[in-house]
């Protein structure tokens, strides 16, 4: 077997090893994807629950400076603004929950398996 023969084989297994490694790769993105929009989503509404408990809490102290304790329109400003909060905390933990975890396991692993074969060790 010639050298070029050699390095021809070589590079043949080298492309077979990786492109299996990209299929198996992108197998897995596709299932990664559903969990991580999934969890920007919630993140997304998470965030948006702050924005609008933040204002609302802001007009809801302006009232209370304004009316000095007539609790009609206050009481309503700080229901609303607490029930935001519970809900942007609901909503980030789940959605940061969902965006947990490792990336592409199964790409991982394979690449660690083939790099063992490849250099001899088991």
């Amino acid at each position: 077997m010639t050298v070029r023969e050699g390095a021809s084989k070589v590079t043949a297994l080298l492309t077979s090893v990786m492109d299996l490694h990209v299929r198996i790769a992108m197998q897995e993105a596709d299932r990664e994807k559903r969990r991580l929009i999934g969890g920007a989503v919630f993140l997304g509404a998470g965030i948006s629950f702050v924005v609008m408990a933040s204002l609302l809490g802001q007009l809801a102290l302006v009232l209370w400076l304004h009316e000095a304790f007539r609790w009609s329109w206050l009481l309503t400003a700080l229901v609303i603004t607490a029930a935001n909060l519970v809900l942007a905390g609901v909503f980030l933990r789940i959605g940061g929950g969902m965006l947990k975890g490792p990336l592409l396991p199964q790409t991982t692993a394979g690449l660690g398996r083939t790099t063992r074969a490849l250099i001899g060790r088991m």
